[in-house]
């Protein structure tokens, strides 16, 4: 055990993918072994890629950029400013509640930041906003989407803890729009303190906007709808949402949306093919712990050092907020689930409590130097400066942190919604 997790530190240090350095060290461990043989590699690798609910994930991010492409998220922009905006700093507020719209379709954070700099901060420059609250807002909304339901992370954290995803949805939901919470306060205080200039509220507009918006609207409805209602398993869901995005392609805009759909689609397996890389790395790694029993060693050892849950919650958090600086979400989630979750359950730590605040480190992850991904996401797409993104980050990822702290001490507020909605059917 502890030479595999020398030889994947090594291999982080020379900068070497985590999935292939958690692979390779895996492997070689299982080839030298005279008791496992070297067949089960490609195995436990595509056995692991091969699960139904994985399904779920390469169809939410195709989903997303299809909402991108039609323009339904511009449409939902919009909206939310005619909403909003006449609050103070109104336009960062719309931006807020566009992210979380569109995190309700989308469980792609950096698809999110992405977009919405592209939408959002022209729109927040030609009214006077300064670059570095803009970008620093558009950078940190954008993790929003890993919270609010469907979200590829809890969908990872529920197939490698066979944590039911349905309760894992339900349970990002308060946690998600506290999130949004902190960040438009945190928006209407900045805006305040620079004196940034306020909209006028036209209750026609809003009309106006809502019947533009409403196709996209009616995704969250469908994919919400039916997982409460018991009509779709997760996986059947982001099929759903695939099928509206293109129904509403092919009718709005035929010629436009058939020009666009392979790039488009393009785009979605990149995504997808470097996540599920990652997981079937991690199933090769998983099959070996199993067979030499390392989660058992690990609880052993950590439970031996008397650590209360409120302890171990906190070494972990600590952990991962670290570990965020240097790898992204997926990773972190498919590197410490698999050690970290026997030790929580021999903790008595809610599966589903863990979870949840597992995704809130991760979110707040995206904006972390060096490797935070919504930091380049949007400096790319907006060609403002990364150290300037940085920094308007700032007072967002403290309202975030402040929403993990109340998280923590507060665990209904990540159950109390699944308890009360969920029957624990769907894995």
């Amino acid at each position: 055990m502890y030479i595999v997790g020398l030889v994947v530190l090594v291999l982080l240090v020379l900068s070497v993918p985590i999935g292939i350095a958690l692979s390779a060290a895996s492997a070689a461990y299982i080839l030298v072994d005279p008791l496992l043989e070297p067949t089960v590699i490609f195995r436990a690798f595509f056995s692991f890629i091969g699960r139904y609910s994985l399904m779920a994930i390469p169809l939410f991010i195709f989903a997303g950029f299809l909402m991108e492409r039609t323009g339904l998220v511009k449409q939902l922009f919009q909206f939310s400013d005619a909403l909003v905006g006449w609050m103070p700093g109104g336009f960062g507020v719309a931006t807020v509640l566009a992210c979380v719209m569109f995190g309700a379709i989308s469980g792609s954070s950096v698809a999110m930041a992405a977009a919405m700099s592209v939408i959002a901060i022209p729109e927040m420059r030609a009214r006077g906003y300064p670059d570095w609250f803009s970008a620093g807002l558009v950078a940190t909304a954008g993790g929003i989407a890993m919270l609010i339901p469907p979200s590829i992370i809890l969908i990872l954290y529920g197939i490698v803890t066979e944590t039911s995803v349905v309760r894992l949805f339900f349970a990002g939901v308060v946690p998600g729009l506290l999130l949004a919470t902190g960040n438009i306060l945190s928006v209407i205080v900045i805006a305040w303190i620079l004196k940034l200039p306020r909209g006028t509220f036209n209750a026609e507009r809003v009309w106006r906007e809502f019947l533009r918006a409403a196709p996209a609207l009616g995704m969250p409805v469908v994919i919400l709808g039916g997982l409460y209602g018991g009509l779709f398993t997760p996986t059947e869901a982001a099929a759903a949402a695939c099928g509206y995005a293109l129904l509403y392609g092919l009718i709005s805009s035929p010629r436009e949306f058939f020009r666009g759909l392979v790039p488009t689609a393009t785009r979605a397996l990149n995504l997808t093919a470097v996540v599920l890389f990652l997981v079937g790395c991690v199933g090769v790694f998983q099959f070996l712990a199993a067979n030499m029993y390392w989660p058992q060693q690990i609880t052993k050892v950590v439970t031996g050092w008397g650590l209360t849950p409120l302890t171990f919650i906190f070494a972990f958090m600590g952990v991962l907020l670290l570990l965020g600086m240097f790898v992204d979400g997926v990773a972190m989630v498919l590197l410490t689930v698999p050690v970290v979750f026997p030790v929580a359950y021999a903790l008595k730590i809610d599966p589903v409590h863990l979870g949840i605040m597992l995704t809130l480190a991760v979110e707040m992850s995206v904006v972390t130097p060096p490797v935070g991904l919504n930091l380049f996401a949007v400096s790319g797409t907006s060609k403002i400066p990364v150290t300037q993104v940085l920094r308007g980050s700032v007072p967002f990822f403290l309202s975030d942190f402040l929403v993990l702290i109340l998280v923590i001490f507060f665990p209904a507020l990540a159950t109390w919604l699944p308890n009360q909605l969920v029957v624990d059917v769907f894995k």
